[in-house]
């Protein structure tokens, strides 16, 4: 790969799984690589300190998301605060009213009397309490979800410039592709509302902390023995949760994988019947049965391995571990008992108010330990929470492994009329993670306006040479001029507005019709164009009888959803489920393109419409036209008519057409390059190749006696 990338959006050195700082884990069927880090000490899981360190780097993106988020409601955030604190001191009123009570029961033990005054002042207010609680809940679920709705709708704009300004090889990177889907919501709440919620729930537990420490304070010490006992109970949470701590945490960089064949294998066949592209081949060979088979087959050869990388490491960080303190910690468990015998033995006047305060010591306790650990686990879930926001910003900085050149294109928007020249001098190129070459040390050089036909095999090279025109990648060595300049200097959007480009790999956007042919040239797309463009591109006839036409959805991007039951189900009441009733009221379901009936040809008519829209309406800006394959799926009457419009469409342009098919096309070029194995073997015009009586002549007599 060439250019710089952010390897990690996380500080700190690079992971290297071959360094000797790595270590090295196995985790059922997957192979864990975790960056050595140092640890501070060896205190609970949920205390990890050199993570909590990171919140401090990551706050300065929480203020940016407050800032934006004032702009859009923030009123909103402030009423949701306000609320929340209230949230958090009510348990502590509650508190203070327990210990009210038990002041009451004290007081009638000792001296036989009821303040009935206080009594229903005290039961008042712990109902007060109550409803207040319950009405600020429902206040807060309100106010969130209109928070989180309105931050989803701002900040999908974020996430959709981040991702649509990648170039192909850093899309393709799995580091950033892991960036990228880490900004994207996987549930109903967005990034930066996860982080707020994550910050404001962290502080109001801390706050709720304090006050009911405060409260639980006051009210022990007017209980004999109570220090001591909520010190045990504590000090029994304390250990437990130190003794199953577990070291298994992931570091600031890491990296699993698996190379069990079976594991590979089973996820393959999970996805083959899952997925609708594979349906077809699926049902119409038979296969489900024997699929099913080797799938039973697998899991009962794997075991318990036959599970995620998540489901391994969780299960592995839940296994208990038997320790010194797990023996330790059991006697506190059965101290505050004990304690309390003691203290019935000792004064057995006092055990009904000894019930009611050991009672209110242990469940107090309990909750304070509770929420200690919460505020520890939200703590935790505070720093990731803030690295996702960090990243979620992050991602519209990512570098683009493309650099982007400094100079024009074209310095005289008009010479694109009449085509550029293209030179491509001892090019070699390797596609990213590939060790062979898909171009080696290849040269030659098109003139302006002329028409070169790459023809060759499958995979000899000539989807990679259009490709390197367009730096969708850019080459491993040599270089490429564009009318004697090199093309790494060149502004990238003014050398991809200079040329329209079909791949054989093309694909069509999940939107109407209209839209897909209209985004050759969106400045330009008016109805009348656009329906030009299709004319061109042989697609108007049988768009004519869709049903809807150009609004025609070829893959609709919002699936309809059905419930789980079964077809012909019969509920508890014996009713039968029938989703035909359900499919006719919604005009029949909307599944995509297999719906429609197009075929292979069909499709890639509206992809050659779409360039056909670029080039033909936006002829002074476009200069080179770029043809991968384009009537691969054509029969020969409309690859003849395609062939025909396209010289019409070239006029003075300059034309790069690669195909495995020798047609008219090659008979009208001025360079014919044949390539096989990543090398130009031969060069020359369709005359001069079949005097030359090589391999290009060969191929040319074999297609040719096909059709005699």
């Amino acid at each position: 790969m060439r250019g710089g990338r952010n390897r990690s959006s996380r500080k700190g050195p690079a992971f290297d799984p071959d360094d000797d700082h790595v270590e090295h884990r196995h985790l059922g069927v997957w192979d864990l690589y975790i960056q050595r880090e140092p640890r501070l000490s060896r205190l609970p899981a949920s205390w990890k300190l050199e993570e909590y360190a990171e919140i401090i780097n990551d706050l300065p993106y929480l203020w940016r998301t407050l800032h934006d988020v004032r702009a859009i409601c923030g009123h909103l955030l402030v009423l949701y605060l306000v609320v929340q604190i209230a949230i958090s001191l009510l348990p502590a009123l509650n508190l203070w009213y327990s210990g009210q009570l038990l002041k009451i029961v004290q007081i009638a033990v000792d001296e036989r009397t009821v303040d009935k005054h206080l009594l229903f002042k005290v039961a008042g207010g712990r109902v007060v309490c109550a409803v207040a609680e319950r009405c600020a809940v429902y206040f807060q679920v309100k106010i969130s979800a209109t928070l989180n709705g309105r931050m989803k709708r701002h900040f999908s704009a974020h996430i959709f410039h981040s991702m649509a300004r990648l170039d192909v090889p850093t899309f393709e990177d799995p580091v950033v592709s892991q960036q990228i889907a880490s900004s994207v919501p996987t549930n109903h709440m967005n990034v930066a509302w996860s982080a707020i919620t994550g910050v404001s729930h962290t502080a109001t537990s801390g706050l709720r902390l304090v006050t009911q420490a405060l409260v639980l304070l006051s009210v022990l010490r007017e209980q004999r023995d109570g220090p001591l006992l909520a010190a045990i109970s504590l000090a029994d949470y304390l250990l437990s949760k130190i003794a199953v701590n577990s070291d298994l945490g992931l570091g600031s960089a890491w990296a699993a994988t698996t190379s069990n064949q079976d594991y590979i294998r089973m996820e393959g066949l999970k996805k083959l019947i899952s997925s609708g592209r594979h349906r077809k081949e699926l049902v119409a060979g038979g296969l489900s049965n024997s699929l099913e088979a080797e799938y039973r087959s697998l899991v009962d050869r794997l075991g318990e391995n036959a599970s995620d990388f998540w489901s391994q490491y969780h299960d592995d960080m839940n296994k208990a571990r038997i320790s010194f303190l797990n023996l330790v910690r059991l006697p506190f468990e059965e101290l505050p008992q004990i304690a309390f015998s003691l203290r019935a033995v000792q004064y057995p006047s006092s055990i009904p108010v000894s019930l009611a305060s050991l009672h209110l010591m242990q469940q107090t306790t309990m909750a304070f330990t509770q929420n200690v650990s919460g505020l520890m686990q939200q703590a935790g879930s505070v720093a990731d929470r803030l690295s996702s926001l960090r990243k979620f910003y992050e991602a519209a900085n990512i570098k683009n492994i493309v650099p982007d050149g400094t100079a024009p294109f074209p310095e005289n928007a008009q010479t694109v009329r009449h085509g550029v020249s293209l030179e491509f001098k001892d090019v070699s190129f390797r596609y990213p993670g590939s060790e062979d070459y898909a171009l080696r040390d290849i040269s030659f050089k098109v003139e302006s306006g002329q028409l070169c036909v790459i023809v060759g095999t499958n995979g000899s090279g000539k989807s990679t040479v259009l490709k390197l025109l367009a730096r969708i990648y850019d080459v491993t060595s040599g270089t490429i001029l564009i009318d004697g300049r090199n093309i790494t200097t060149l502004k990238l959007d003014d050398l991809r507005r200079a040329m329209a480009i079909l791949f054989q790999d093309y694909s069509l956007f999940p939107l109407s019709i209209h839209d897909n042919i209209a985004l050759g040239d969106p400045a330009a797309a008016t109805p009348e164009k656009v329906m030009e463009a299709a004319r061109l591109g042989g697609a108007a006839e049988f768009i004519a009888r869709l049903p809807d036409g150009f609004d025609t959805y070829v893959e609709r991007p919002v699936r309809d959803l059905y419930s789980g039951l079964p077809e012909n189900t019969k509920t508890l009441f014996g009713r039968t489920i029938d989703h035909a009733r359900l499919r006719g009221h919604m005009g029949g379901g909307h599944e995509g393109s297999g719906d429609l009936g197009l075929s292979g040809g069909q499709l890639q008519r509206l992809a050659v419409a779409r360039t056909f829209m670029r080039s033909s309406v936006s002829e002074p800006k476009v200069g080179l036209l770029l043809f991968d394959e384009p009537s691969a799926s054509l029969d020969p009457k409309a690859e003849q008519d395609l062939f025909a419009r396209l010289r019409e469409l070239r006029g003075n342009k300059t034309m790069v057409f690669s195909t495995h098919r020798f047609g008219n096309l090659t008979r009208h070029a001025d360079l014919i390059m044949y390539m096989n194995d990543a090398l130009v073997l031969e060069t020359g015009t369709h005359e001069q190749l079949l005097k030359r009586d090589g391999d290009y002549a060969r191929l040319w007599r074999m297609q040719a006696e096909a059709f005699l």
